[in-house]
């Protein structure tokens, strides 16, 4: 695509995504809000599906060509397209229902199966994660305006194999997780919520993020595009090959996010 696309893709989802953010936190700041379970039993809440409509609608208008697939609307888990945009309009809805700041707006754009553009917001942390129109990663500093603020190049870490520093899930952590981490000489182990766990290697507060659990691609795709702006890589923990999208159900397998240079044995 050329590089005004790309350009217009950049300006449009960290708008859409700052907008979707200042939804969720009205719903955040209520002393009660509705949150109920899905067929999947996985929690959704008014600030989901509030977020979502507002994505679909912004998205629609800027890029009526372009295939959308979001988590909240199911009929469009069967949509096939090289080239789509993919959304989870509120990833950590458990964080976000326990009043925990760890949920994240997720957008990305896929081609050919790779996410090659994304933002990740946090609004309860005011920390905004995106890819610019050359698909490098950056961090942009609060507080957030019509026109983007100071960025921070983003590049993922040097790890050192003797002292790696991992980050793991904080709402779906288990005894393979800490098996596998258990495997590496491990100087650091933090716990985060939602796609901020992609976020963190892409800074380089974390080398690696191992997730054998399940996951959709609408989870990672933002953070993945991160990841690989800021240098890092997205594997499959089965055969280490790189993670790809537009699967069918859109269903990821286990898979392992690294600065190159971790050794994965």
């Amino acid at each position: 695509m050329t590089q005004e696309f790309y350009q217009r893709i950049e300006t449009a989802f960290r708008a859409i995504a700052l907008q979707a953010g200042d939804v969720i936190m009205e719903v955040y700041a209520r002393p009660d809000f509705e949150a109920r379970s899905k067929a999947d039993d996985s929690p959704v809440t008014e600030a989901d599906e509030a977020a979502d409509e507002l994505i679909r609608a912004e998205l629609a208008k800027m890029f009526p060509d372009v295939a959308v697939v979001t988590e909240e609307l199911s009929e469009s888990h069967a949509i096939k397209a090289d080239r789509f945009i993919i959304v989870d309009p509120l990833d950590g809805t458990k964080e976000f229902v326990k009043r925990r700041g760890d949920f994240t707006v997720n957008i990305a754009l896929v081609e050919n199966g790779v996410p090659v553009r994304g933002v990740v917001y946090a609004p309860a942390k005011d920390r905004l994660f995106y890819t610019r129109a050359d698909g490098s990663s950056v961090e942009e500093a609060a507080p957030f305006g019509d026109t983007a603020g100071p960025l921070s190049a983003l590049h993922v870490s040097t790890p050192d194999n003797d002292a790696l520093l991992v980050v793991a899930s904080k709402s779906h952590r288990d005894a393979a997780t800490d098996d596998y981490i258990n495997r590496f000489k491990v100087k650091d182990a933090k716990s985060a919520g939602s796609s901020l766990k992609f976020c963190l290697v892409a800074t380089g507060e974390a080398d690696f993020y191992p997730r054998l659990g399940r996951t959709m691609e609408w989870d990672t795709a933002a953070g993945h595009a991160v990841v690989a702006g800021a240098g890092g890589q997205v594997l499959r923990f089965d055969d280490h090959t790189p993670l790809t999208y537009g699967k069918p159900g859109y269903e990821n397998p286990f898979f392992l996010v690294l600065a190159p240079g971790v050794t994965l044995g």
